[in-house]
């Protein structure tokens, strides 16, 4: 990751922010310079979709976000609500010059990213370094 200074005990940027933000929250969050990482721990899907939104909207306003990426290891579905949360946090970094990818996404979820089109305006990477990396480029 250009830019970022690597601690050799930890294997994480120092100016990594690792958030535990509110119960009942199904992703962990991190910031990664100006980059929100959403790990999913669920599903994400109309049970979910409001609080990930609710927090992420609060981290990309008060860490000021460039870019997000969602991390769909943890997860192996998603509906149209999902779908909403991602093309909300799409429009709110793009005029910024912002862009968001996926990353660890299973065959059921990949499917819905292609029928539904948004490949077409998000990147999808097979990790979250590799999309970091990718990103710090540009």
């Amino acid at each position: 990751m250009r830019g970022v200074n690597m601690d050799k005990q930890e294997k994480k940027p120092r100016n990594t922010t690792i958030l535990q933000l509110r119960e009942g929250v199904k992703a962990d969050f991190e910031v990664v310079d100006k980059c929100l990482i959403i790990k999913l721990l669920e599903e994400l899907d109309h049970h979910n979709a409001i609080s990930i939104r609710e927090q992420s909207d609060k981290l990309i306003t008060g860490k000021n976000i460039k870019d997000i990426i969602f991390d769909f290891t943890g997860s192996e579905f998603m509906d149209s609500s999902g779908i909403g949360v991602i093309m909300g946090r799409y429009k709110k970094i793009i005029f910024t010059g912002g862009k968001v990818a996926v990353t660890g996404v299973n065959q059921s979820v990949d499917r819905i990213f292609r029928l539904s089109g948004l490949y077409k305006i998000i990147h999808k990477f097979e990790t979250i370094e590799e999309a970091v990396k990718k990103f710090n480029l540009n």
